[in-house]
């Protein structure tokens, strides 16, 4: 029997992935992250619909319940997700700020 959960879960992951495979055509995202996003999806929807397959994986690294190894799993993963935009906005800010230097000096060259 299919629960309330089960299904928002399903909707939600059909349009995630169906905006993960909008970005791929758009080439905004590479083949790796395409394949990385519908295997993350995948899993989601792997472990709501067959929530006893994540057992093993608790027992193995001493974890009451498997979803809590997913919870934890999803919690690193998302810091790790965070820093990695953390370091990608400094390189940005970087760049901007090498460019509007560039710019400012050529101008007062200019005059």
């Amino acid at each position: 029997m299919i629960t309330t959960i089960q299904i928002i879960v399903l909707v939600f992951v059909v349009f995630a992935a169906s905006r993960v495979i909008l970005r791929a055509k758009d080439k905004k995202i590479s083949v790796t992250e395409l394949f990385f996003w519908l295997a993350v999806w995948a899993g989601l929807t792997g472990v709501v619909f067959f929530p006893e397959l994540t057992a093993p994986a608790a027992a193995f690294l001493g974890v009451g319940r498997g979803i809590d190894v997913i919870i934890y799993m999803s919690i690193g993963l998302l810091f790790y997700l965070i820093f990695r935009l953390y370091v990608k906005i400094e390189e940005l800010q970087q760049d901007v700020t090498a460019v509007v230097r560039k710019e400012a000096i050529d101008r007062k060259k200019k005059k």
